[in-house]
């Protein structure tokens, strides 16, 4: 069975992906580990532990990790899910505690005892991973394979026009997980949009379902789906986390992805956290991006009906 560490800032979208993971028959979540983004670390926690409970599947430790980016100060995101990153719709009110061990020697623990096995789920900023990166390279040479909801991918920005929440909050931390050399699929935010988006029709006949867990992902989402309504009119909640998760545990869905040499922007305000993806065209110019050996699979489509449809099935079953 495939072995999987999910690194989260649980917000609300996060919250979904978390249980689509737990409740999976196909996959043993050893551990879920925590980091500032979204929210404050504290309520990063709170938020994963009351996931955790609610999502009827396996109930994993959860380590708490990184508080502050490496190099600057925090951004959230309280705007868009909510000042506790849920909905404030007072869902969160966990009984389960998490562990003592920092999430970081967490990760290098479980890599170690599982050497070749770990693949790591990150859908938040990776400043966690990029701490275990440079605290004990060796050892993170033996994850199998990291999955990162991160990018814009091949759309615009969705916090500066050219940057993605995830990366912008940490970029420092983006660029050394893009360095590693270890195995990496990226699932940008553009995946999320347009059908693969929950509706107002999905939202009703979730809450409709009578399944704590579906309610759940409703409910805390509120905040978000107000979000939307205010920026675009649509009655709309986006799911980027959740997609991710879904390439992770559902190959199926997965209808492109190309190998690209992917470039983290870090020196210069303008373009914070923005990652340049050059898929292999050919360039007018050869110096710069050409001829640079790929170091990301960026995904460029899934099947979003199917993916839409696993997801219900998953919240309703």
């Amino acid at each position: 069975m495939r072995k999987l560490i999910i690194d989260t800032d649980t917000g609300s979208d996060d919250a979904v992906a978390l249980i689509m993971a737990l409740k999976s028959t196909e996959v043993s979540v050893e551990a879920i580990t925590t980091v500032c983004g979204n929210v404050p670390l504290d309520l990063a926690t709170r938020n994963a532990l009351m996931t955790i409970e609610i999502a009827n599947g396996q109930k994993p430790p959860l380590f708490v990790g990184a508080s502050k980016p490496l190099m600057r100060d925090l951004v959230t995101a309280v705007n868009v899910h909510g000042e506790d990153g849920m909905g404030d719709c007072n869902l969160i009110h966990p009984s389960l505690e998490p562990e003592s061990e920092h999430a970081v020697d967490a990760i290098l623990r479980i890599v170690e005892n599982n050497p070749g096995e770990i693949e790591i789920v990150t859908i938040g900023p990776v400043t966690n991973i990029a701490l275990a990166l440079m605290k004990a390279p060796e050892t993170m040479q033996k994850v199998k394979h990291i999955y990162s909801m991160g990018t814009s991918g091949f759309g615009p920005g969705n916090t500066t026009p050219v940057a993605e929440f995830n990366v912008y909050v940490d970029a420092e931390a983006y660029r050394v997980m893009v360095d590693s050399g270890i195995p990496l699929t990226i699932i940008g935010f553009d995946l999320c949009l347009g059908e693969a988006a929950w509706n107002k029709s999905d939202m009703e006949l979730l809450l409709a379902s009578g399944k704590p867990e579906a309610e759940f992902a409703v409910n805390c989402n509120r905040a978000l789906l107000d979000y939307n309504l205010q920026r675009s009119q649509e009655h709309i909640v986006d799911l980027p986390d959740a997609v991710a998760m879904g390439v992770v545990l559902w190959r199926d869905i997965l209808v492109e992805a190309i190998w690209c040499y992917c470039y983290v922007c870090t020196s210069e305000e303008a373009t914070y956290g923005q990652v340049i993806v050059n898929d292999g065209s050919k360039l007018a110019i050869s110096d710069g991006f050409a001829g640079h050996t790929p170091n990301a699979k960026v995904c460029k489509a899934i099947d979003n009906p199917l993916f839409k449809q696993k997801l219900m099935n998953v919240l309703l079953q």
